[in-house]
């Protein structure tokens, strides 16, 4: 199993920047990609971006140019620097990691961050 822990959410104005952490434990050598998502009152959990062992990156088209995931060497931890916030960002942001196991494959949630954008 994986447990994810995020950290870093808050309060910024819009136009600032803020940056979310995601740590890793368990069996966290079967895990080949991990991400970022987020949920907003009244709407869909959607993709913020993802990246995978190889180190591709993903962004979902309204943070493109924006946000920046990293992920450090050991694989343990995930970033999330995000610039130039809106208003529409605010939402809790999750992290996710696909954990493989043979041929299964399972998705480990954290307990989310808040992240609030005021004008």
């Amino acid at each position: 199993q994986v447990q994810l822990v995020e950290s870093g959410g808050g309060w910024v104005q819009a136009g600032g920047s803020l940056n979310l952490s995601c740590v890793a434990s368990g069996r966290i050598s079967n895990i080949n990609a991990m991400g970022w998502y987020r949920q907003s009152p009244g709407k869909n959990r959607e993709m913020v971006a993802v990246m995978t062992n190889g180190g591709s990156a993903h962004y979902g088209t309204p943070v493109y140019g924006r946000f920046t995931i990293s992920r450090d060497g050991a694989k343990n931890t995930l970033y999330l620097q995000m610039k130039s916030l809106k208003l529409e960002d605010t939402a809790i942001y999750y992290c996710k990691a696909d954990y493989q196991d043979g041929f299964d494959l399972y998705h480990y949630w954290g307990q989310g961050t808040q992240v609030t954008v005021s004008s």
